[in-house]
């Protein structure tokens, strides 16, 4: 049996209240420590296999952990995000990423499944379509100190189930940006007296969204189209003047129309880590306007266009709910958004994103939000490993040297230095049956 490393300890302790039953909790570290462990398919006979359980008589037991046990999903959500901003953004404003994906699950037991666009297979031209489940993931955004970039960490997940299957059971349908409402307002709730600040790609771009995260105190950044509609701010109501108030003032320009424009004054900025990019050379324009639409309630905005005087990008316009932000301060957290986009491309590589088997409801509901939230267990874990090793070699330098042997595992060597935290501290044998095991996926 496995043994949880003393620097990992604490971090596992203050998880512990999220269960009711010490056994479950007991049950839950293993299943943990073997997640890290385990190549390939993360499934629960995988992980019994790897922390030395291959003969284990009642491993039903183990599979009962997510389909039966009584635990509370929510509260190890407010647990972990509580640890993360300890850890990593102890101070300044809480950046936040939001995004759906796809997981890709076929079968008749899979009842909340969905025929959706694949993201990744489709283009502009070409559409494709998968049957999978629809997640939807909040994440912080941080800058990790061994690695000197931004990692997108989830702790809340949820499951956005599909159209007919809430027709089926006479449930009213939750649309995506309902989906984000709940659980932006669940974390705000979780961070009183912090700034947050959520970032999302153009399908969050929308009115109603917005306004109601604005009036919870929470700043939006987004995409907006180039061909929104904006007018001036309301003229203040004069004396006798009979009928409601203005909403909106005189219509301004389009986007599009901003671009094209021979006068437009833009200025020249030099953006930092640009997607991948360590230095990108744009040119912006911004100003403040109230985005309208018939029905809805009159935001007030500061738009930034951007275009690339080099032309290997199309322009594109930002939005950010909060009109006294400085545009070079939207882009920089914009351009953070696009590792949610690694996180999930990286849980799938090493974490065994869609390789579980579960078919119950409860099991579904529970397995995927926690291989999402071990990325961020692995983050919480490498941030304590010492400046320096047994070895006597540095973590910073043992982390590049990992980077330039695996290549193919990416992010993974921070859980090679885990799993080598945890098989040093069990057997040999285990050791070399982890070592074993990983020179198969190399």
């Amino acid at each position: 049996m496995l043994r949880v490393p003393a620097r990992f300890a604490a971090i596992l302790v203050a998880i512990a209240p999220v269960f009711v039953q010490a056994r479950t909790w007991q049950h839950a570290q293993m299943l943990v420590l073997g997640a890290l462990l385990v190549p390939g398919q993360r499934t629960v006979c995988s992980i019994l296999r790897i922390i030395g359980l291959r003969q284990e008589r009642h491993f039903v037991t183990w599979h009962r952990v997510l389909s039966r046990a009584v635990w509370d999903s929510r509260l190890a959500a407010r647990v972990l995000l509580k640890l993360l901003v300890d850890a990593f953004v102890p101070t300044g404003p809480v950046l936040l990423g939001v995004d759906d994906s796809i997981e890709r699950r076929r079968g008749k037991r899979i009842s909340a499944k969905g025929i959706y666009r694949d993201p990744v297979r489709s283009s502009r031209s070409f559409f494709v379509k998968t049957s999978g489940l629809r997640w939807l993931s909040l994440m912080l955004l941080s800058p990790m100190p061994w690695t000197g970039r931004v990692w997108a960490l989830p702790f809340l997940t949820v499951l956005a189930p599909s159209q007919r299957y809430c027709e089926e059971r006479g449930l009213r349908h939750k649309t995506l940006t309902d989906w984000t409402r709940r659980i932006a307002l669940q974390a705000r709730r979780w961070l009183p007296g912090r700034e947050i600040v959520l970032l999302g790609d153009s399908s969050f771009a929308v009115l109603h969204l917005l306004a109601a995260l604005i009036r919870r105190g929470i700043i939006g950044v987004t995409r907006l189209r180039l061909d929104a509609a904006l007018y001036e701010p309301a003229p203040p109501r004069q004396p006798g003047t009979k009928g409601r108030s203005r909403k909106k003032g005189d219509r301004l320009p389009s986007l599009a129309q901003v671009l094209t424009d021979a006068t437009t004054n833009w200025q020249s900025i030099t953006v930092s880590n640009w997607y991948g990019t360590p230095e990108r050379c744009l040119e912006i324009c911004s100003q403040t306007a109230v985005w309208f639409h018939s029905g809805q309630t009159p935001l007030p905005i500061r738009w930034v266009l951007l275009r690339d005087p080099q032309g290997q990008f199309e322009p594109q316009a930002l939005l950010c709910t909060d009109p006294m932000k400085d545009p070079l301060c939207i882009i920089g957290w914009f351009v953070q958004r696009w590792s949610v986009e690694v996180t999930f491309r990286e849980v799938r590589d090493h974490l065994g994103f869609e390789s579980q088997r579960q078919w119950t409801d409860k099991a579904i509901a529970r397995t995927t939000p926690c291989l999402l939230g071990l990325f961020s267990l692995v983050a919480l874990f490498a941030s304590q490993l010492a400046p320096r090793s047994r070895h006597g070699d540095s973590v910073l330098e043992l982390l590049h040297i990992s980077r330039q042997k695996f290549d193919r595992l990416i992010r993974s060597n921070a859980c090679i230095l885990i799993a080598d935290e945890i098989c040093w501290r069990w057997s040999w044998q285990a050791w070399h049956a982890w070592c074993a095991n990983l020179s198969g996926i190399l």
